[in-house]
């Protein structure tokens, strides 16, 4: 299992790649938590998302043969762009497989980036089968969402910036919460984080209909989604946790917490309004748990991460408009 020392190699080798992004606090939002919040946006990493820290740290470490034969991934939109980044800074050849309805600016940013993109249906195809038939025929090297090592290592950089930001601000924080879809993100936060604090509370928040960490924390096995949920946030409709993903979650997490699309889209409006920040609706589900009240905030210190901040301009608008009632 991936431990504290692969995430301290990931982050030697994503120096100079990734951007260590700020811990952000806002008085209003303090007021509404009843306690100290701390904002870690990885909206403003390299790609708008904290995927190139995965995709980075799995790409650079294939061997000369291996790097010849390219990779093939399969992803709703972030993780495309980061190995397509990853690829083109180290000159390997990419294609992923994406929904045909996702958002167009990932769709446009991955192919801008590098990458060869390939779509299929979301609700009738299987990416991950597509995936690997397409590497069976071109030879490539297939590289996972999140169920993989080196991905769960390379985003754990999120929770080793977190552990060693708030120790120089002399900061214990309570809670961290951590957007979660197929759970490699918060595997590899959770994994940082505890090493540096065992009692600090970690918890995956995820969309209603897509919660199916939440229910696999609580049944003790990995849970499936609804095939018929839908969600805005399309980042995070994974339909089942990740087998070595849900292994580490499971050890290391508190209870999950679930938001609804609504709560999703007021967060997003007080993310642009408060903290300037443009945030995807997957992005936002952390800070929307805190914003709707789904955990103790008051007299506490919580973290929370904002995952993405790629999102459509017309989608963008349109929730903005809206009355943030």
């Amino acid at each position: 299992m991936t431990d504290i020392r692969d995430i301290e190699r990931a982050a030697g080798r994503l120096e100079g790649v990734a951007v260590e992004t700020p811990l952000l606090s806002n008085r209003l939002l303090d007021e509404i938590a009843g306690g100290k919040v701390l904002v870690k946006p990885e909206c403003l990493q390299v790609t708008g998302t904290f995927k190139i820290r995965g995709a980075y740290n799995f790409l650079s470490q294939l061997n000369a043969e291996e790097s010849q034969r390219g990779v093939v991934a399969f992803s709703s939109g972030n993780h495309a762009q980061g190995v397509a980044a990853a690829g083109t800074m180290l000159g390997i050849r990419t294609a992923i497989v994406m929904p045909e309805d996702a958002p167009r600016a990932k769709l446009e940013n991955t192919r801008r980036l590098g990458g060869e993109v390939i779509t299929y249906d979301r609700y009738t195809g299987d990416r991950e089968a597509i995936a690997r038939r397409i590497a069976a025929e071109r030879g490539a090297i297939v590289v996972p969402s999140y169920d993989h090592e080196y991905i769960i290592a390379g985003q754990g950089t999120v929770g080793l910036e977190i552990a060693r930001q708030c120790a120089a601000l002399g900061i214990v924080p309570d809670q961290v919460l951590v957007n979660c879809g197929g759970g490699g993100l918060i595997a590899g936060t959770a994994t940082a984080l505890k090493a540096h604090n065992p009692g600090i509370d970690v918890h995956p928040v995820e969309p209603e209909g897509f919660d199916d960490t939440a229910r696999s924390l609580r049944s003790g096995k990995r849970e499936h989604a609804d095939p018929a949920a839908r969600s805005i946030c399309d980042a995070l409709q994974a339909h089942t946790p990740g087998e070595m993903t849900f292994a580490i979650n499971r050890a290391l997490l508190g209870d999950g917490l679930v938001v609804s699309d609504t709560e999703v889209r007021a967060a997003m409006r007080f993310a642009f309004a408060n903290l300037k920040l443009v945030v995807e609706p997957g992005g936002a589900v952390s800070l929307a748990a805190v914003l709707s009240g789904k955990i103790r905030t008051r007299d506490r210190t919580t973290v929370v991460v904002i995952s993405g901040g790629n999102v459509d301009n017309e989608l963008f608008a349109e929730i903005q408009r809206e009355a943030s009632g």
